[in-house]
């Protein structure tokens, strides 16, 4: 007899999955541990600075308290009334022109100079301290050199126009120019940050990809447009971020030139809650205004989510 050996048949085996030993789940959990004691400090900070104060103002735009000790709960009449304030619906109104012509302004200006000091040019160094300097410095003392500037006598704003034959202007004291005035110089004191974030996201931008576009017979615009601009996406919509935060807060700047005036032309968010929290002591009522204002840069921000998202499908 011939003894036949039968061969076990293959069978389909999917991946197999090792369990991680008793040292590998040590050290994860050692390394978790590591990562929320080093990250501690700024949620602690977060906690205190950021979160319990909007948890507070949440809670008091549904009151009338006024820095007493009585206070009664009033609903949503807060923002009934501020909806119904001529001030408010100013200062709402003058805080989003100032936004949307600042931002886009700032950003278009701070990237053009960018991409003029990532060339090799003389002087390097000192154009980049130049255009950082307005940013650390103080804004009373950038606003007190403006206000010079814009001084109907002696500023140097008229001196310069009338070089060309055109009449002296009261800048800030004109309902027509004190906005306008505000934003020339929320655009000049921000370029500096915004230049040196560009700056260092266009040395990152890939030499590999530049020499290459150049062979295949590129420009500079076209490889700004399918090589470079891609590139600054994340920068981009970071720089979005911290102006739309900056802008909508904007408010030593204001209450040092103009106080908000002529009448309420310059009037801000920030300068209008200040005003009603400190000097007319209406806390409830100036806590509706910060929810409003904080939902406000919410939907700026969701905003430009949206347009980043849609410059990166195209």
């Amino acid at each position: 007899m011939s003894a036949t050996l039968e061969r076990p048949s293959p069978t389909l085996a999917g991946p197999r999955t090792v369990a991680p030993g008793k040292d590998s789940r040590r050290l994860i959990r050692s390394q978790l541990r590591a990562g929320w004691v080093l990250i501690a400090p700024a949620l602690l900070h977060s906690g205190i600075f950021i979160v319990i104060p909007v948890v507070f103002a949440i809670a008091l735009s549904f009151t009338d308290y006024s820095f007493g000790d009585s206070w009664a709960w009033v609903g949503f009449q807060n923002y009934s009334d501020l909806f119904n304030d001529a001030d408010f619906r100013a200062a709402l109104w003058n805080t989003i022109l100032y936004a949307v012509v600042v931002i886009p302004i700032s950003m278009a200006i701070s990237l053009f100079i960018a991409l003029g000091l990532n060339q090799k040019i003389r002087g390097l160094a000192f154009f980049r301290t130049a255009f950082y300097i307005p940013t650390v410095t103080a804004t009373v003392a950038v606003a007190t050199i403006w206000l010079w500037i814009y001084n109907p006598g002696s500023g140097l704003a008229n001196g310069f126009l009338s070089l060309f034959g055109f009449a002296p202007n009261s800048w800030l004291s004109d309902p027509g120019t004190a906005l306008p005035s505000l934003m020339v110089v929320g655009i000049w004191q921000g370029l500096g940050t915004k230049i040196i974030i560009y700056l260092a996201a266009l040395q990152g931008v890939s030499r590999d990809l530049l020499e290459s576009a150049s062979l295949d017979g590129a420009g500079r615009w076209q490889k700004f447009a399918n090589v470079t601009w891609p590139a600054l996406g994340p920068v981009q919509f970071f720089v979005l971020i911290t102006s739309i935060v900056g802008t909508f807060q904007v408010f030593d700047l204001v209450y040092v030139m103009t106080k908000g005036g002529p009448g309420t032309e310059t009037t801000v968010l920030v300068l209008d809650i200040y005003q009603n929290a400190f000097q007319a002591l209406r806390l409830g009522y100036a806590s509706a205004e910060t929810v409003i204002m904080m939902i406000l840069i919410a939907v700026f921000i969701g905003l430009g989510r949206l347009l980043q998202r849609a410059d990166v499908n195209d």
